[in-house]
């Protein structure tokens, strides 16, 4: 079993080493709750100006206005952001651009397990739609801002369960009887490294953009309780809370250590300790998921 990494003196990185980002703009998807909240609640509070994405119009503008309470800043704004809807998608990158700011760092961290079978509005397999494919589209409309913006971050949430699989059904992606919700979601954690190493291979190659995935631990919110990785309940009292679950994200995000040592396309665990990838993270299945991917978001 994976070790797992609960105690502060265990911590490669903490909040207190995330540096001042003042001049700084970030996006986190997914940021009114869990550990989507507590990364943007710490970007702030080292003086991001940060844009805060989520479905849920009146949860996200209470994140808003408690992180701005908490930290003092008053540069986070909500975003309306639905990954179910491509439209939503392109909507949203047109409503960020239309603003003229540069993108430093451009998280995506929300995600999605289901326990039945379902689409997205574009008929898609709502973790696979979610989880990668409105990403996907999200970072391809942004790329361009983010490179002109650089040095910049993009960092992909995936999570230990990436390594549960042994690739990606594509042709049976939308049978509602071809695969259990867990492996659903670890297809979905697979593409979202599979995704980061291509999206390296195809734009980022010679750029001072840093795109790199990770595990965030295993974190106990209701989506892991659900459906993340099968653990008895015995273990969940070794599971860590949504603000340390912020650590990994934070460190991709931010560490000055991601240009120190040039890491791209790699894949960290808590708390920003470089992980293993699983042996399914190769060349060929990242190139034909890009493709795949590409053809998707085309045929909408």
């Amino acid at each position: 079993m994976d070790k797992i990494v609960t105690h502060p003196e265990e911590k490669h990185f903490t909040f207190d080493k995330i540096p001042d980002l003042t001049g700084k703009v970030a996006i986190v998807t997914g940021g009114n709750t869990g550990i989507g909240y507590f990364t943007c609640r710490e970007l702030t509070r080292k003086n991001a100006h940060v844009f805060l994405l989520g479905r849920n119009i009146e949860k996200g503008q209470a994140a808003v206005e408690t992180i701005k309470s908490e930290t003092g800043n008053q540069n986070v704004e909500f975003l309306h952001l639905n990954l179910k809807c491509l439209k939503s998608v392109k909507e949203c990158a047109e409503n960020f651009l239309a603003r003229n700011l540069p993108l430093h760092i451009l998280i995506n961290n929300a995600g999605v397990t289901t326990n039945t079978f379902s689409l997205t509005e574009d008929g898609i397999q709502e973790e696979f739609g979610v989880n990668h494919v409105g990403h996907f589209l999200l970072t391809k409309l942004l790329l361009a801002k983010i490179k002109v913006s650089q040095p910049a971050r993009i960092v992909n949430v995936s999570s230990i369960g990436h390594s549960k699989v042994t690739g990606i059904e594509f042709e049976t992606l939308n049978d509602p009887n071809a695969q259990d919700p867990r492996q659903r979601y670890r297809q979905s954690k697979l593409a979202n490294v599979l995704f980061t190493d291509e999206l390296n291979r195809r734009y980022l190659e010679g750029e001072q953009v840093h795109a790199n995935s990770l595990h965030p631990g295993l974190v106990n919110t209701p989506m892991f309780r659900r459906n993340d990785l099968s653990f008895s309940g015995a273990l969940m009292s070794s599971t860590i809370s949504p603000e340390d679950g912020a650590i990994t994200t934070l460190y991709c995000a931010t560490s000055p250590e991601i240009e120190e040592k040039n890491y791209r396309g790699r894949y960290f665990d808590p708390f920003g300790i470089e992980g293993e990838k699983s042996s399914y993270a190769n060349d060929y299945l990242a190139k034909k998921l890009w493709e795949f991917t590409e053809n998707l978001i085309n045929e909408k």
